[in-house]
């Protein structure tokens, strides 16, 4: 019977609870993740929003109100990084096929949804999660339409619980007019640039699906439900965001022509490595760039050596609302090094507060969810972290404490374990 009662609490759900401790964060330096910084500050945490962010020479507040304070003095406050453009969670070894979900069998997918094949058990999201990044956008891969992306909180118990903004946006791979094929197996050496002989066939099949998916969302009797055509409704209504992953200017002129014969209300091109070129055209048209990994080397010859580190001043001096991301080898465990691609901007342009925007309230307005994260402001949610050094630099960040939602989050990763190991094994001190 013993046994009996064992095997079903061990099968019963497990059910998280919402957090109610009140927290009172004092004397440290907010970075608020708008441009302003508050050297003595407090901020206080209530039901797992943000109710007070002030400095602490002239608020009036009642610390006998919270149930804990942290003393933060000569420690810097942040708000939750923010990785869009990620497979985090549908990748676990890039090697091994078995643990790679980020791509389904097919071409045109939109109606295919990244969230649920989001795994809260990746061993890779507390290594992320410690060095501040606790959003992400979580993005399927692969074909003309790799399909529907959503953002996640870097916390919970299965992927219900970690979904943050559901079907946020459908991405597309604009198909290139010129590629260049790798030398090597692993992918290190370019080779020549060679012409695209499918481009205008690839485009075209863009073209009939988007046409076709119109006409069909515009229907008000449909004879049969067409699942790709309905996970693309969003589009046209704008309530979702077009994604487009292209890289080359004519390659990205095409792509805007093509969503303003479709009337699509939100777009955003992710890569954009020649967006410096067109920056014009991008403001004309509203589109936002999610700039491809800044720690990358030139596309052209004849570019700047250090055109990825100066891409974000570039978009930055031009007026394009841009942010960050890691897309490449290795990306999902790559994606705790986005601080430090923040940090190289910063060099290369950007002040340190322009830099942190790249990675928080930047990121949250692509995304549209600037209205409760992205900032350290009064009535979003309590997502932020504390960091005893600077957040975008490598040497000094040490990520202290962290609270998504208001939750205390636990920073312990199976390195920390393996340290705590070896240097008790040979006597370290």
């Amino acid at each position: 019977m013993r046994k009996q009662i064992l095997f079903i609490l061990l099968f019963l759900p497990i059910i998280t609870f919402a957090q109610t401790k009140s927290v009172l964060i004092m004397n440290g330096t907010a970075h608020l993740g708008n441009d302003s910084v508050i050297q003595n500050s407090i901020i206080g945490i209530k039901n797992g929003k943000i109710i007070l962010v002030a400095d602490a020479k002239t608020a009036n507040f009642d610390k006998t109100a919270y149930d804990e304070i942290i003393d933060a003095k000569g420690k810097n406050i942040y708000p939750g990084l923010i990785a869009p453009n990620s497979t985090l969670g549908l990748t676990e070894i890039e090697s091994v096929r078995a643990t790679n979900d980020f791509r389904e069998v097919g071409t045109t997918l939109p109606n295919i949804r990244s969230l649920i094949a989001y795994n809260t058990d990746s061993k890779i999201i507390p290594t992320v999660r410690s060095n501040g990044v606790l959003l992400a956008q979580i993005t399927p891969r692969g074909g003309l339409i790799s399909g529907t992306s959503s953002v996640v909180i870097l916390d919970g118990w299965n992927w219900e619980d970690a979904a943050y903004k559901t079907d946020d946006g459908v991405h597309i791979n604009w198909p290139t007019i010129q590629g260049r094929k790798f030398l090597d197996e692993d992918n290190i050496f370019p080779g020549p640039f060679e012409k695209n002989k499918d481009y205008i066939k690839q485009t075209a099949v863009l073209k009939k699906l988007f046409a076709d998916a119109k006409a069909y969302n515009e229907t008000d009797v449909k004879v049969e439900t067409n699942l790709r055509f309905e996970a693309m409704k969003g589009l046209f209504t704008g309530t979702q965001t077009l994604f487009i992953h292209s890289n080359a200017v004519k390659e990205m002129v095409e792509a805007i022509n093509f969503v303003k014969q479709n009337k699509i209300q939100k777009v955003v091109i992710v890569g954009g490595k020649d967006s410096w070129m067109i920056t014009d055209l991008l403001k004309q048209n509203n589109i936002s760039v999610i700039i491809s990994r800044v720690h990358d080397l030139p596309t052209y010859q004849e570019d700047d050596v250090d055109l990825p580190y100066k891409l974000p001043y570039l978009l930055q001096k031009a007026g394009v609302l841009f942010c960050l991301n890691n897309e490449g080898d290795m990306e999902a465990m790559g994606a705790r090094n986005l601080p430090f691609m923040a940090g190289t901007a910063a060099a290369y342009g950007l002040t340190k507060e322009q830099a942190l925007r790249s990675v928080t309230l930047n990121t949250a307005k692509i995304l549209g969810i600037d209205k409760t994260t992205g900032s350290i402001e009064v009535g979003k949610d309590a997502t932020i972290f504390i960091s005893t050094g600077d957040a975008l630099d490598m040497k000094s960040n040490n990520v202290e404490r962290a609270f998504i939602k208001g939750t205390n989050i636990d920073l312990n990763t199976d390195q920390n374990d393996l340290y705590e190991k070896y240097k008790k094994k040979y006597g370290i001190k």
